[in-house]
């Protein structure tokens, strides 16, 4: 799940973090779903919020993405195909465009006739769609869309999100029934007290100068009363994990699974998270105008609770230059790709010896504390030593005054969304330069948000029993069938691959764990109130539920640190209420939740050439991502682990390099900002694969409905799209997954941080590297759509 680009909250732990540090959980959408949710700073607050019990309780060290040999003779020997006897042609530019749809068959249910008039909405025909299928396909959609003043995006995931959050929200605002379990009061009252705003107002800022007292006082407010002596920036932390905050931001402390050993958990230590949306930002110095507005907002939010504005304005500049030296010391994302060199195991002796500045034995039993009692040689893992090295010569150069209102800058800014709308003024001005948004979104969808995302397994066991459909589950069950089976005769005609690899690599997949939309345990309710046990939440209490979210999710996710990994836990794998969809790593397992299987996605009552295209596209996906660059090194298992021949690993690095490439030139001349092609390889190569995949299980289905089937004749075209035969609907309907349209502050932060490629090049990039694209459109060789240099790996 994306974390917030504004603030994180102060329910954003250390265990909850490390899905987002390393990213082995790979959900189809994290920056989709950001770049349509996120409006204010104040909703991914919540949506932070929703980390300290949704993904702690998930309690994996996944991270929440979706969403050949000799391809040019392929292409050579397609194109030379003859036109099929009975095509009619398309003019478009005076080029002829091949239709295969002599008869034109047309389906007319009610089911086919909504699909089309989607369809319809969004294609322009206007484009050729050999030189640009992404503006063919959704280029009606840019044009007739509107972003909100309240969004930074609208794409095809948020308007099925929307959609999700009406349900919730009806969930939400029914009365309780007689003698209705716990949790499902408890995710009421949650609701409850978040849409309670006259009493925030009513509040004001006390509450908030309360816990920054408790805290420890921030210098800014305090002025020359505050006694830098007293300050120690380890003993601060532990304050912060009593009252309820996160422990991370100076070292990201998690209780994690083991990449080497997936069936247990063990201590990791990394460099934290920062306060914008990453070191990119950061690294640009005080003179760029985000980094600029991000101090007015410090500067703004102190001088509301009461400090000097000169005092607020020269002693946060000295905070920001810190976060700005501590950004640099981080290491950047691009190399956080490389799992192995995040594994550097040593026992904590073993820590206090190479860095003896920090009381790391007593650091680490405070954090956990009631719960466990470690020893010196209890063995941790610490992901990036470099870093902490520098990061105590930094702690040292640093004064205590700088350090603790960058600590209370932090905490302060967490609590935002919980204070009154004074106070979330500043957030949203942040948020305008950030993301282009001028106004935050209605109260009720972050608030359903919110209370969704943090009790997810209680939200999700309420909108299945009310919501969802079952046969959708049946469906995506015979398509995961059909693609695995796909991948394997993929696997068959490598010819890169030596027999050692494609034996092992054939074993990883035949173990690929599914997980279709959600878990029968879910409608349990006493495995639910065994699950909450021991959290309460008022109705009226907005940020004291908060504080007790944190509480109980970092006790649960810190209390798991004796306990074996089961990977087949319903409890993380019990989260239905959202529309993504993930492969994890270290489970070597693909998770579809019930929210992505509806909408654009999935439809029963429409031609099953779209399903694959859409929902069948995000499945091979997912499977695919247990082969890319980083899914690769982990092994059937879950385990880290190199399992490729030295030759074929060569290989393999040369085809991703292509693809490293490839989409790295793609670009966005109006913001002189190429896609960063190493950074979001991943996803690329998980597209690319996923939509060959799917096509080709297309086929497979086809044939085994009616044996005699060429693949794509047992249906019918589409109202309204008679001159397109099934294979072309199949491309347009798979592109229409990604129409979205973007502010450009949204989309220039999509390309500094995010692992996947902005929509567009999501299109053209896997259609156009593949041949059967090309064949379907007649699209000439040389042409945008159909290069003669076409990148492959899988």
């Amino acid at each position: 799940m994306p974390t917030n680009p504004v603030l994180e909250s102060q329910l954003t732990l250390a265990s909850t973090r490390e899905n987002e540090r390393k990213q082995w959980w790979k959900p189809v959408t994290s920056t989709e779903k950001f770049l349509s949710l996120f409006a204010t700073a104040a909703v991914c607050v919540v949506i932070a919020l929703a980390i300290s019990l949704a993904a702690v309780l998930a309690n994996s060290t996944n991270s929440p993405q979706f969403i050949d040999a000799d391809v040019a003779k392929e292409e050579a020997l397609i194109s030379e195909l003859p036109s099929p006897r009975s095509a009619r042609f398309h003019q478009m530019k005076g080029r002829e465009i091949q239709i295969d749809n002599a008869d034109n068959e047309v389906c007319k249910t009610p089911g086919c006739t909504l699909a089309a008039a989607e369809l319809l909405m969004n294609v322009d025909e206007s484009v050729d769609p050999c030189d640009d299928f992404y503006k063919f396909a959704c280029g009606n959609f840019e044009k007739r869309t509107t972003i909100p003043d309240d969004r930074s995006a609208v794409t095809t995931f948020s308007i099925l999100s929307d959609k999700l959050l009406v349900q919730l929200r009806q969930i939400l605002q029914e009365k309780p029934s007689d003698n209705e379990p716990k949790p499902f009061t408890l995710v009421k009252n949650l609701y409850k007290s978040c849409m309670n705003k006259n009493l925030i107002e009513e509040r004001g800022l006390e509450p908030m100068k309360a816990i920054i007292k408790e805290l420890g006082g921030w210098p800014v407010l305090e002025g020359d009363s505050w006694d830098e002596s007293s300050f120690v920036w380890y003993e601060s932390v532990y304050q912060y994990r009593k009252v309820g905050y996160s422990v991370d931001y100076f070292i990201d402390f998690s209780v994690t699974t083991d990449l080497k050993n997936s069936t247990w958990r063990v201590i990791d230590l990394d460099q934290p998270g920062l306060g914008m949306p990453g070191r990119e930002y950061l690294l640009k110095g005080l003179e760029d105008k985000v980094v600029q507005a991000y101090l007015n907002y410090q500067i703004g939010l102190a001088t509301l609770l009461g400090a000097d504005p000169q005092r607020a304005k020269e002693e946060l500049t000295d905070s920001v230059e810190f976060e700005i030296k501590l950004a640099n010391i981080t290491m950047p994302r691009e190399e956080r790709r490389n799992a192995s060199k995040l594994y550097n195991p040593m026992t904590i002796r073993e820590l206090s010896e190479m860095i003896p500045q920090v009381p790391w034995l007593d650091y680490m039993n405070k954090i956990l504390e009631p719960l466990h009692v470690l020893t010196e040689d209890e063995r941790i893992i610490v992901d990036v030593p470099n870093f902490f090295k520098q990061l105590v010569v930094l702690l040292e150069q640093t004064p205590a005054r700088t350090l603790a209102n960058y600590h209370l800058w932090r905490a302060t800014a967490a609590t935002v969304s919980y204070m009154p709308e004074t106070a979330r003024s500043l957030q949203l001005k942040y948020s305008t330069v950030l993301t282009g948004t001028t106004e935050r979104r209605p109260r009720w969808e972050e608030c359903t948000e919110g209370a969704s995302s943090s009790l997810a397994n209680a939200m999700g066991s309420l909108y299945v029993r009310k919501f969802f459909q079952e046969d959708a589950k049946a469906a995506a069950v015979e398509m995961v069938n059909d693609i695995k089976e796909t991948f394997f005769e993929i696997l068959d005609t490598i010819d890169w691959m030596d027999e050692e690899t494609r034996l092992r690599a054939k074993k990883k997949a035949e173990t690929i764990t599914t997980h279709i939309a959600y878990p029968e345990e879910l409608m349990q309710n006493q495995k639910l109130i065994d699950l909450y046990k021991g959290l309460e939440l008022s109705s009226d209490e907005y940020l004291d539920n908060a504080l007790n979210l944190t509480r109980f999710g970092t006790n649960y996710a810190f209390g798991k640190l004796r306990e074996p990994v089961n990977k087949t836990d319903w409890i993380s794998h019990g989260r239905p209420a959202i529309v993504n969809a993930f492969y994890s790593s270290i489970e070597n397992s693909i998770q579809f939740p019930a929210g992505i299987l509806q909408g654009a996605f999935f439809g029963k009552n429409r031609p099953t050439y779209l399903n694959y295209g859409a929902i069948g596209w995000v499945i091979g996906h997912e499977i695919t991502h247990g082969f890319d660059d980083q899914g690769r090194t982990f092994g059937p298992d879950g385990n880290l682990q190199d399992w490729w021949e030295p030759s074929t690993k060569d290989n393999y690095l040369e085809r991703a390099q292509c693809m490293i490439q490839q989409y790295g030139n793609f670009s966005f001349p109006e913001l002189n900002m190429n896609v960063n092609g190493k950074n979001t390889q991943g996803e690329n190569i998980a597209d690319n694969g996923g939509i060959k995949e799917a096509y080709r299980a297309y086929e497979r289905w086809s044939r085994r409905q009616n044996p005699d089937s060429n693949g794509w004749d047992i249906e019918k075209s589409l109202p309204g799209f008679s001159k397109y035969n099934t294979k072309q609907l199949f491309w347009i309907g798979a592109a229409n997954v990604w129409c979205s349209k973007s502010r450009p502050e949204s989309l220039k932060l999509r390309i500094l941080t995010g692992a996947h490629s902005p929509a567009p090049f999501r299109v053209r990039g896997p259609f156009a590297n593949l041949p059967e694209f090309s064949n379907d459109f007649n699209c000439p060789l040389g042409s945008p759509m159909n290069p003669e240099k076409k990148c492959a790996v899988w």
